[in-house]
């Protein structure tokens, strides 16, 4: 089953232009980062699965972007705004190519298919 979404009818424009403008500069970093380099994580300080995904990437001797923002003690308003814009739940994230793959753990599964090597 797939999750339901608040149809676009249904969010006032107030609420729509809240949601546009909340860390609108966060946002456009990201994407701007995942627009031109080849692989990107977004993470987070103190999160293990946010490392993890890291030490995949250098294991393998891929580079890849690291953009940070806060811990779990600061910064969650910009990772919200993050969140809002990927439709994806959880650090870190990865991008491949300008696709959101996941997070950690289908890196992992993307590099024991051999998927990283490509």
């Amino acid at each position: 089953m797939t999750r339901p979404f608040l149809a676009a009818d249904k969010i006032s424009p107030r609420a729509h232009e809240i949601v546009s403008n909340l860390h609108a500069d966060v946002v456009t970093e990201v994407a701007n980062a995942v627009a031109k380099d080849p692989i990107v994580v977004v993470g987070m300080a103190q999160n293990p699965y946010c490392k993890k995904a890291r030490k995949q990437l250098e294991s393998e001797g891929i580079a890849f972007t690291y953009l940070e923002y806060g811990s779990y003690f600061s910064k969650w308003r910009q990772r919200l705004a993050i969140k809002l814009w990927a439709g994806f739940p959880t650090f870190p994230m990865v991008f491949v190519n300008g696709v959101l793959i996941g997070g950690n753990s289908e890196l992992e599964k993307l590099r024991a298919e051999g998927g990283l090597k490509k």
